[in-house]
C-alpha cells in the first residue's frame, strides 16, 4: 500500500481572512460618500453663486476664502474659549431642561386634572418661537447669562416634556395590567413598566428638545452680548457689526458643525436603542 494510503488524513484549518476590516470600511464609505456627496454640491452651487455676480464678494465670498478664513478661525485660542462657553450654556440649559420637562412631562400624563390644565400649553410653549421670549428675559434678569439661560430652558424642556407625554399615551394598556399583575407598583411601575415603554418617544423628545436649546441658544446670544465672555453667536454679531462676511459664513459654519456633532450623539443613541429592541438590522 502506497504512503499515502497509511498516512491518517488529518483536515487542515483553513485560514479565514478577516472579515471584519471590509464590513467596517464598507460602513465608513456607506455613511460618508453621501455626506461627501451633499458637502460637493452645496459647496459646488455655493460657487456658482458667486460667479454669477449675484452679490459683490465682499458680501458673499467664495468657498475658498471662507474655508480658509475658518482655517485661521480655528488656530485661534479665542475661538475654542468661544465654543466652550456656547456647549457649557447650552448643556447646563439641557440638563435643567431635561429634569424640569421630565418631571412636567410625567406629571402631566399621570394626574388628569393637571393634563386638562396645562396640557395644551405645554404644547403651545413649544410652537411659540424662542425669540419671543427674550424682551421678557431681558426684563426679568437683565443682559446676563440668566437671561440666556431663561430662555434655553423654555425652548428645550416643552418638547422634552411632550416626549414624555407622547410615550405614556402610547403605553399598550395590557403592559401596565401586566405589571400590576406581576407586583409592580409606584416606583417599581415607572421603573420596570412605563419607562423602558416610553424609551423611544422620551429620545425622541431628548433630540428635538436639544434643536431648540441650540436655536435658542444662537438667538440668545446675538441679542445679549457678555463683555470678555466670547460665544459663537457673539462672534457672529460682531462680524456682521463690522461688514466680515468670510469670519461670519465661517462662524455659521462652526456652528452648524458643533450642532451636527451634538445631534450625531443622539442620533447614535437612538440606533442604539433600535438595536437593542430588534428594529434596526445591521447589514
Amino acid at each position: 500500500m502506497s504512503a499515502e494510503l497509511l498516512t491518517p488524513h488529518v483536515d487542515q484549518p483553513v485560514a479565514s481572512a478577516p472579515a471584519r476590516s471590509p464590513r467596517i470600511a464598507s460602513r465608513v464609505w456607506a455613511w460618508a460618500w453621501p455626506k461627501a456627496l451633499a458637502l460637493v454640491m452645496v459647496v459646488g452651487l455655493w460657487q456658482l453663486v458667486v460667479w454669477s455676480g449675484w452679490r459683490p464678494e465682499y458680501v458673499l465670498p467664495g468657498p475658498a476664502a471662507v474655508f480658509g478664513e475658518l482655517g485661521q478661525m480655528v488656530q485661534t485660542e479665542r475661538f475654542w474659549q468661544a465654543v466652550a462657553t456656547t456647549l457649557r450654556r447650552a448643556l447646563t440649559g439641557f440638563a435643567f431642561a431635561l429634569v424640569l420637562g421630565t418631571a412636567m412631562g410625567l406629571l402631566v400624563a399621570r394626574v388628569r386634572p393637571l393634563r386638562l390644565a396645562i396640557g395644551s400649553l405645554i404644547t403651545g410653549l413649544q410652537t411659540m418661537p424662542s425669540i419671543a421670549w427674550f424682551p421678557l428675559a431681558i426684563l426679568l434678569f437683565g443682559f446676563s447669562e440668566s437671561a440666556i439661560f431663561f430662555v434655553v430652558v423654555l425652548g428645550a424642556a416643552p418638547s422634552i416634556a411632550n416626549g414624555v407625554i407622547s410615550g405614556i399615551d402610547h403605553i399598550p394598556p395590557q403592559f401596565l395590567r401586566l405589571g400590576r399583575v406581576l407586583g409592580a407598583r409606584g416606583f417599581s411601575m415607572y421603573r420596570f413598566i412605563i419607562g423602558p415603554a416610553i424609551l423611544p418617544a422620551y429620545v425622541s423628545g431628548l433630540n428635538q428638545g436639544w434643536a431648540f436649546a441650540w436655536r435658542s441658544l444662537m438667538a440668545g446670544e446675538l441679542l445679549v452680548i457678555i463683555a470678555q465672555r466670547p460665544a459663537l453667536g457673539t462672534q457672529l454679531e460682531f462680524a456682521r457689526q463690522f461688514n466680515k462676511a468670510s469670519v461670519l459664513l465661517a462662524t455659521m459654519i462652526a456652528i452648524l458643525v458643533v450642532g451636527m456633532v451634538v445631534d450625531g450623539f443622539f442620533s447614535a443613541g437612538s440606533r442604539m436603542l433600535r438595536r437593542r429592541r430588534g428594529l434596526a438590522i445591521d447589514d
